[in-house]
């Protein structure tokens, strides 16, 4: 399979996930497109990708690299249940991206 052959299955196999999870939602199965969306398919198909293209090292690396990301994730993720019932989908979802990222920010400080 070839490099655009690669990044195509990629794609496709995050959409479907997304695709999977909205369906869900919609149908009012939250439980379940809340595990379908956190379920480690995309962090498993990475790992298995980068393994198969870098390696151990960079498996071990980009493991510990994605720890880093908890903190950040469980503060939007908090922001978006407490938010929402007060301000609105639009208004809280911009601010709960803000403060990810924000929280991203201070976290790759201080991994330095």
């Amino acid at each position: 399979m070839g490099e655009l052959g690669k990044y195509a299955l990629y794609f496709l196999l995050g959409g479907a996930i997304v695709s999977v999870s909205t369906y869900l939602g919609s149908q009012g199965r939250s439980f379940l497109a809340a595990f379908a969306s956190t379920f480690p398919a995309i962090t498993g198909a990475t790992f298995i990708l980068i393994y198969l293209n870098g390696g151990n090292d960079a498996i071990v690396s980009y493991a510990k690299n994605l720890l880093w990301f908890v903190p950040p994730w469980i503060l939007y993720v908090v922001s978006m249940i407490a938010g929402v019932p007060r301000f609105g989908f639009w208004p809280t979802m911009i601010g709960s991206l803000a403060l990810y990222l924000g929280s991203v920010g201070l976290v790759k400080i201080a991994s330095k």
